[in-house]
């Protein structure tokens, strides 16, 4: 049993059958919490209660296709590079096992799994699905979907290009610009309004 405090009141949580359970007992008195959770389990256990205030976590490929790619459009509108990456991410992992699996179950196995499928690409191929699911996951812990986003690790071995710029350099001028821009732009992005998800403020 997990019991803890929010301010004065007591609150409860623990799984059930892969769903994660959580409840405010609206009071601060810790023997009753634990009291209270054991009823609930009871209650559970016998069919007599459900799971309550928490709907099952949609499956990847769905979460995909209605909030991640929705969410990236707008994110990456002057970006189509990014963009693109991450529609071939989410196409790659609609068409892999991962698909079905609820967006509470997945962990790093299955981007393990994913990867050894894979593994006929070179690593920054492959990483274009751990990267894009290692996103996603976040975006929904972010739209309260899961309660914890699961750590994706991605293939070593990719290639990192690196531009080192003098002061002297045409280039220098443009990093002052970038430094200016980013201080009259706190947000670090102007984007224009498109549709997105309702849990997504930009």
């Amino acid at each position: 049993m997990s019991i803890y405090k929010r301010g004065s009141i007591y609150w409860y949580k623990f799984m059930w059958q892969g769903e994660l359970v959580r409840e405010s007992t609206k009071q601060g008195n810790d023997r009753k919490t634990r009291n209270m959770e054991a009823a609930h389990r009871a209650g559970l256990a016998n069919g007599l209660v459900g799971i309550r205030d928490r709907k099952p976590a949609p499956a990847l490929a769905d979460f995909l296709k209605e909030d991640f790619l929705t969410f990236a459009d707008t994110k990456h509108a002057a970006k189509p590079l990014t963009l693109r990456y991450y529609r071939q991410g989410s196409e790659m992992l609609t068409k892999s096992s991962l698909a079905g699996v609820r967006l509470s179950e997945l962990t790093d196995q299955h981007a393990q799994e994913f990867a050894r499928k894979h593994s006929s690409l070179s690593p920054s191929g492959i990483n274009r699905g751990p990267r894009t699911l290692r996103r996603a996951v976040n975006l929904a812990y972010q739209c309260g979907k899961i309660e914890k986003p699961c750590k994706v690790a991605l293939v070593a071995g990719e290639h990192q290009r690196d531009r080192v710029l003098s002061q002297d350099s045409d280039c220098g001028g443009q990093v002052q610009g970038c430094t200016s821009g980013a201080a009259n732009d706190p947000a670090g992005q102007r984007l224009a309004p498109r549709q997105a998800p309702s849990c997504w403020i930009p």
